[in-house]
């Protein structure tokens, strides 16, 4: 049975994932270097990881040259950056300060539901063009 975007995924593969896409928008592509400065870990932890995103078809690794993302890869990694925004929105919405906003929004948004998701983006959508 094909897997959903993002399903089965920790919490931790969705953050690489999340990053790995952030990097490649900005520089083309991401090494292990870049991505344990990004989340703060040791390069080795982050071998592994790629190692283990690659198995599962989510990111190329070419190695020595970085790595990327594979369409599935991208197509999880924009589900989870869509997540991201909607509850960035939600929460200015409520007037929830950034730095408050932040640290709420990585604590609960692996958490949540597309359903739940999809009825806060319909609710900051709809206060929008109020």
């Amino acid at each position: 049975m094909p897997r959903r975007p993002g399903e089965l995924l920790t919490e931790k593969a969705e953050d690489y994932l999340e990053r790995i896409q952030e990097l490649t928008d900005r520089q083309g592509f991401a090494r292990v270097s870049d991505l344990a400065e990004e989340l703060d870990l040791g390069k080795a932890s982050v071998s592994s990881m790629i190692l283990r995103l690659a198995k599962l078809g989510l990111v190329n690794n070419q190695r020595y040259r970085g790595f990327t993302l594979t369409p599935e890869g991208v197509e999880v990694a924009q589900t989870i950056r869509q997540r991201h925004e909607v509850l960035t929105q939600f929460f200015n919405f409520l007037g929830v300060s950034t730095k408050v906003a932040q640290k709420d929004i990585e604590g609960i948004e692996h958490h949540l539901s597309p359903e739940t998701v999809l009825k806060l983006k319909a609710l900051v959508t709809s206060r929008r063009h109020h």
